[in-house]
């Protein structure tokens, strides 16, 4: 039978006060913390982004950040002078979000580059939700939970994004619930994804793992010179192909230097609710998602090592990103309108005009002793997760 590990509930009258929040600074950008005792999750008004998701227990081994910290100074998005960065960088629609982001952002309204167009008006890579400041609404405080309020209006595209991201007394997972909002008169499509981006050195090719609730991947097209899986290949979830044709384990970060790779995963279509987890032999801690099915049938792995894709990232990124939403590719609203759907599951959303709908995700972290093999499965139970280890 396959033992159950139980994320730490709230005991009674457990760690209350030590829930606390601040206005602070992380890694150099303006940033609201909240904390627990047990963990702290730090949230970047420039970009809304989650920063930083730690234990604290006082072990290096275990209160790793594992989300991407960029190796480069950031700038805050509202404060960015596209002038000075297009005299160093050049021209590039994706320079607005490789110069800010850090750890997961939000994807929306699109997901991937913009059309000619669009780039031409002002937008940038992954939409625009991920580039602006986002506002602090409230704190709301009951006796055993923290939430932030915290929301951001996006005037190029008419659309309005508000999360609410809850941290409970003696847990080790953070509840976050998200609404976006059409703004216009008429209905439309979107992309909608959560880009969960994670760094060294809880990543290294060859090393990190991941274990999701995938069924089925396709391979993005691309040049095989810099390619660590064969492109456009298709395959069952976890055995890939890579650039020279052989067997590959797709659950490990791919080891070819100065390459990449992005496959597209279907996610179970039988489940309820979802999940990925991933994790580093070396560390003893192991980050998690659980969200629901509805709404999210796509996983993305995307992974760099190092290929010089991107400035001004100049070749020196090591990073994978988990990317969970309504889009398989990054690849702009336009193209995934025309895809329609792939392995049977829709490419993008359809949103009515005035309409507000909502997702939601759960992120936790467990502690993992030496040896670990990975994730069976993962859900939440009476809101809280339960995650069963791979024997």
């Amino acid at each position: 039978m396959v033992r159950y590990l139980l994320m730490i509930a709230a005991a009674a009258g457990l760690g209350a006060q030590t829930l606390q929040w601040r206005e602070g600074r992380v890694h150099g950008r303006d940033a609201w913390v909240l904390e627990n005792g047990r963990m702290r999750i730090a949230i970047l008004p420039g970009g809304g982004h989650l920063a930083e998701i730690r234990l604290t227990t006082g072990d290096p081994w275990k209160d790793i950040n594992p989300m991407r910290v960029p190796h480069y100074p950031t700038i805050d998005p509202h404060r960015y002078d596209p002038a000075q960065h297009d005299a160093r960088y050049g021209a590039d629609p994706h320079r607005w979000l490789s110069s800010g982001y850090m750890g997961h952002l939000l994807c929306f309204p699109i997901y991937g580059p913009p059309s000619a167009e669009e780039a031409r008006a002002g937008l940038g890579n992954h939409g625009e939700a991920p580039v602006v400041e986002w506002r602090r609404i409230k704190i709301e405080k009951e006796d055993d939970a923290l939430t932030l309020w915290y929301g951001a209006d996006l005037p190029k595209t008419q659309f309005r994004v508000e999360r609410a991201v809850t941290l409970r007394a003696g847990q080790r997972q953070v509840r976050v619930r998200e609404w976006v909002e059409n703004l216009a008169a008429w209905d439309r499509p979107f992309q909608w994804m959560q880009h969960a981006t994670f760094g060294p050195p809880f990543v290294e090719p060859g090393k990190t793992v991941l274990d999701a609730s995938a069924t089925r991947g396709r391979v993005a097209e691309g040049d095989p010179a810099t390619r660590s899986l064969r492109p456009g290949v298709e395959f069952s979830w976890p055995y890939g192909v890579d650039w020279e044709g052989k067997p590959a384990d797709v659950r490990v970060m791919q080891a070819r230097p100065r390459a990449g790779t992005y496959a597209a995963l279907r996610l179970d279509p039988q489940r309820k609710e979802q999940f990925f987890t991933l994790f580093h032999p070396a560390y003893r801690v192991l980050i998690g998602y659980v969200f629901p099915a509805e709404g999210n049938p796509w996983l993305a792995d995307w992974q760099e090592n190092g290929s010089n894709r991107f400035k001004p990232w100049d070749g020196k990124v090591v990073a994978r990103g988990l990317e969970f939403g309504n889009s398989p590719f990054a690849e702009g609203l336009k193209k995934a309108v025309l895809r329609g759907s792939l392995f049977g599951a829709p490419a993008y959303g359809w949103i009515g005009a005035r309409e507000r709908i909502s997702n939601e995700f759960t992120v936790f972290l467990e502690e993992i002793p030496k040896g670990f093999r990975g994730v069976a499965g993962a859900r939440t139970e009476g809101g809280v997760v339960r995650m069963s280890g791979r024997p």
